[in-house]
């Protein structure tokens, strides 16, 4: 629950933000020739639509979005009291964010859609209902018959061992501890955010390598004045590659690190967390000429500050702590 609010409270930020920066510069030089382009080719000549008309869309569309998300950061916050009308009116708004957000912060607007639908799912359902989880069922512990008398020693069984091992219902019957909210978040934001990013970087080496003047043409079209620091065309192609190569690799990675966190696994957790702290120090120097990459900063913040909560260090320590204790 904490998780899905936060979520909405930042993705509706990050939307309205977006909003502004679109309604701010609807009218430039650059806008005006993207839609230009786009109302010439299809399927955009097939619409109907002028320029004047597109651009009173585009406006419209982004009002639309960034009042939807100025409402759904309040009621995101109002979530964490238990109002099941805030919850009720966060799925209101979802239709009119998404619509909207065809014309703003696409990842922003998926972001909170999917968060409100976190809402109306277990256990979040039962919270807000005020229905608490069955505990766990106590551990049965076998026994052996007793046929010997009452006095002198025991005969022995079978379920007897050595006063050196563990008996055999402390360890089989041992009830797991359940995996913390917090660890669940940290893994799930992980695997959003680097399957997203796999699937821009896909899309990135497709292109470049099906139409790499393609490319280069749009690029120069939208800056006549563009400069490649020196190098030549494919020198560039083959440094996108190899970038993409790289941030492909480290998004398994991270993937695979949620997976051994998600199972308990001490080094899996630790290996995230520093593959998210280095991410979200990479994320700083490249915001700086991108706007774009305020998304994956803030899931980088949002999924350390998950990994670093008490409950998810010591469901880490304890979990390693029980596979090490059952190993022969």
């Amino acid at each position: 629950m904490t998780l899905a609010a936060w979520l909405i409270v930042g993705g509706s930020v990050l939307v309205v933000l977006s909003a502004f920066e679109r309604m701010s510069g609807l009218y430039s030089l650059e806008t005006q020739e993207s839609i230009s382009d786009f109302l010439s080719r299809s399927p955009g000549d097939q619409l109907g639509l002028s320029a004047d008309g597109a651009q009173s869309l585009l406006r419209g569309l982004a009002m639309v979005a960034g009042a939807a998300a100025a409402a759904m950061a309040i009621l995101g916050h109002r979530v964490l009291s238990r109002s099941r009308s805030a919850r009720v009116g966060l799925t209101a708004l979802a239709p009119a964010l998404l619509v909207g957000g065809m014309a703003v912060f696409g990842f922003g607007t998926a972001l909170v859609v999917v968060s409100v639908v976190m809402l109306w799912l277990q256990p979040a359902k039962d919270w807000f209902n005020g229905v608490t989880p069955a505990p766990p069922p106590a551990p049965v512990q076998t026994t052996a018959p007793t046929t010997a008398p009452t006095t002198g020693p025991a005969p022995p069984t079978a379920f007897q061992q050595s006063p050196s091992a563990p008996p055999p219902a402390a360890v089989a019957g041992q009830p797991r501890a359940s995996r913390p909210a917090s660890v669940t978040g940290a893994c799930i934001v992980t695997w959003v955010v680097c399957g997203l990013a796999l699937c821009l970087m896909g899309l990135t080496v497709m292109v470049l390598l099906a139409a790499p003047d393609a490319v280069f043409d749009e690029l120069r079209r939208q800056d006549p004045d563009l400069d490649l620091g020196g190098l030549s065309e494919a020198e560039v192609r083959r440094a996108a590659l190899i970038g993409s190569a790289i941030g492909s690799a480290w998004c398994l990675a991270a993937v695979g690190f949620a997976v051994a966190t998600f199972r308990g696994l001490r080094w899996g957790w630790v290996a995230l967390l520093a593959s998210t702290v280095a991410a979200g120090v990479a994320s700083t120097f490249v915001m700086v000429g991108s706007f774009v990459m305020v998304a994956p900063l803030a899931a980088s913040a949002v999924t350390v500050g998950l990994l670093l909560r008490p409950e998810s260090r010591a469901w880490c320590r304890r979990t390693n702590r029980r596979r090490g204790s059952v190993s022969p």
